[in-house]
């Protein structure tokens, strides 16, 4: 019970920040140079045609106007506005494209969790060891490289000169069609509908760019990683169950890795969100057709309710990130009280 009123308080505390996130990027939308009616009009409109769809589009309203107005739409009826840049609903657009975003990140995330926990293991079991410095130097090299000079060498090498992955144009071959919209993740949906080539085609055009993401993102979780379980191993209460001849891999998993686990997950929760919000280098150079790229046409073309509808979306996700953390960190740590 006590639980159910910590995620009901914390939903209620998710309205004001999703309302002050919205409202910066409404008035940031404003300040930006140039005008969507202006690029959507082109340069031979009249200007009499072009006051009447700024009045349409609300853009000669006064600033709180348009707020208001676009807050009782939202409310109301679910209303992101139309996109300028693809004449759709913001929200069929984000529909759309969010789980080809949630698709890459989840398994960029999976890789980074499978290549960096134990990178971290080990060097924490070797400190100050070769194998403890070349980990270093490993989650240095990966924090240090630029996402997208990483994605343009692995697609020359793997892509150009040895031909192992498709081209980067998309998450399916021109060729072939989706498979049933279920979860709109294309691997999920092509095992549901036991379409084994589909899914083939899915994963192998997912493997640069998650490799490319799980780079960047395994630096820190291996830096994190490392340092809890060294300073777990050197606590108080593993050295009294050492002391009491319990067996090592008892020492490791029950005692220090448990221990380490809460800091891991909370360094994980951030970078996880942040590759959510900061794939778009890794969808432009992969021509991923996710929210990432989405946002960047968007915001080239002054597209102010694609921009506001995606910053809204991935704050929410960001929010709801850290409240299943916070109920993980709960349930691995009864000392924690939610």
């Amino acid at each position: 019970m006590r639980v159910i009123r910590y995620v009901l308080r914390r939903t209620a505390l998710l309205i004001p920040v999703l309302l002050g996130t919205l409202f910066i990027a409404f008035f940031l939308t404003r300040i930006l140079p140039g005008n969507p009616i202006d690029r959507v009009a082109g340069p031979y409109i009249s200007q009499e045609k072009r006051e009447a769809m700024k009045h349409e589009a609300r853009l000669d309203l006064p600033f709180y106007q348009q707020f208001a107005l676009y807050l009782s739409d939202l409310l109301t009826r679910g209303d992101m506005g139309t996109s300028y840049t693809t004449a759709q609903p913001v929200t069929k657009d984000l529909i759309q494209r969010f789980p080809a975003t949630f698709e890459l990140v989840a398994y960029g995330m999976g890789l980074a969790v499978l290549l960096a926990l134990p990178l971290g293991v080990i060097s924490a079991l070797n400190k100050d060891s070769p194998i403890d410095h070349a980990g270093r130097v490993i989650a240095v090299v990966g924090v240090s490289v630029p996402v997208f000079w990483l994605g343009l060498v692995l697609l020359y090498v793997f892509f150009l000169k040895l031909g192992w992955v498709p081209p980067p144009i998309g998450r399916l071959p021109p060729t072939m069609s989706p498979p049933p919209h279920v979860t709109g993740l294309y691997t999920l949906d092509a095992l549901l509908a036991g379409q084994w080539e589909t899914f083939r085609a899915a994963l192998s055009a997912l493997i640069l760019p998650s490799v490319t993401l799980a780079v960047t993102a395994m630096a820190p979780l291996a830096r994190m990683t490392r340092s809890a379980m060294v300073e777990a191993l050197a606590s108080e209460y593993v050295r009294a169950a050492r002391a009491l001849g319990l067996p090592r891999r008892v020492l490791l998993w029950d005692y220090a890795f448990r221990n380490a686990l809460v800091p891991i997950l909370t360094i994980f929760a951030g970078v996880f969100g942040y590759a959510l919000g900061g794939v778009v280098l890794v969808e432009f150079v992969f021509s991923w057709p996710g929210l990432g790229q989405y946002t960047l046409n968007a915001i080239l073309a002054s597209d102010f309710p694609a921009i506001q509808g995606a910053i809204l979306l991935v704050t929410t996700v960001y929010v709801v990130i850290y409240l299943l953390l916070d109920l993980a960190v709960a349930t691995i740590d009864p000392r924690v009280e939610v």
